[in-house]
């Protein structure tokens, strides 16, 4: 397994995230990676995948941040975007139901996959809270320091953006609120996408036509959903 500061990294997040590799609890989460593979579990994403999120989407290029808690545990799911899955995959429940807020926000047809790039590369970043997790296992990986390097990611966008948009779906990633100045952003937050929850306040929250009117009120081109 490779280190994580030698994962593909755009040079642009490598310059806000550079001290962190260095730091006491990415040791740690090196550490507790190494071991969980040395004993043979699978973990997801593939490695060179953990940062894809912010390799889809450089620092200067977001305009929106989706915050999801963790990967996708299984097979063929997860490639370290929240929410999303490869184009070949079933649509997870979660996903369906934010299609079918979507579809209903902004009249527009459901996709027939489930693979959110095409918002990543206009500037939609898509941040789990916690980078990996064990195959079958939801939540493995919590509490290892994941949690740490993330917030540190809304730290710094909050610190050196202006006019984000970040989107807070369920109580997991609304404690990410804490970084966030809702002066200088927008934050919309709702009860999460999953089914248990969705009926109650997630659909007809139409979180993708007030990204839009935001983004546009601020001079920035809107997200083509």
């Amino acid at each position: 397994m490779k280190n994580l500061k030698d994962l593909p990294l755009d040079a642009s997040w490598q310059y806000y995230l550079k001290d962190e590799f260095e730091k006491e609890y990415m040791q740690k989460l090196q550490i507790f990676l190494q071991q969980e593979s040395e004993q043979g579990k699978v973990i997801y994403p593939e490695e060179n995948q953990y940062f894809n999120a912010l390799n889809l989407t450089p620092f200067k290029q977001v305009k929106v941040v989706i915050l999801g808690q963790d990967p996708y545990h299984g097979e063929g799911q997860a490639h370290g975007l929240s929410f999303s899955v490869l184009p070949h995959t079933r649509k997870p429940p979660s996903l369906v139901n934010i299609y079918k807020e979507l579809s209903d926000d902004l009249s527009v047809d459901i996709p027939g996959n489930g693979c959110l790039t095409h918002w990543a590369e206009q500037g939609v970043l898509l941040l789990n809270s916690v980078l990996t997790v064990e195959k079958n296992k939801a939540a493995a990986h919590q509490s290892q320091g994941w949690e740490q390097f993330t917030n540190k990611i809304i730290q710094q966008l909050n610190a050196h953006s202006e006019g984000l948009v970040f989107i807070l779906w369920g109580g997991y990633a609304q404690k990410k609120a804490a970084f966030i100045d809702a002066e200088k952003h927008c934050v919309l937050k709702s009860v999460h996408p999953s089914p248990l929850s969705s009926y109650r306040g997630f659909f007809s929250s139409r979180p993708f036509s007030k990204t839009n009117h935001y983004l546009e009120e601020t001079g920035k081109s809107p997200i083509q959903w």
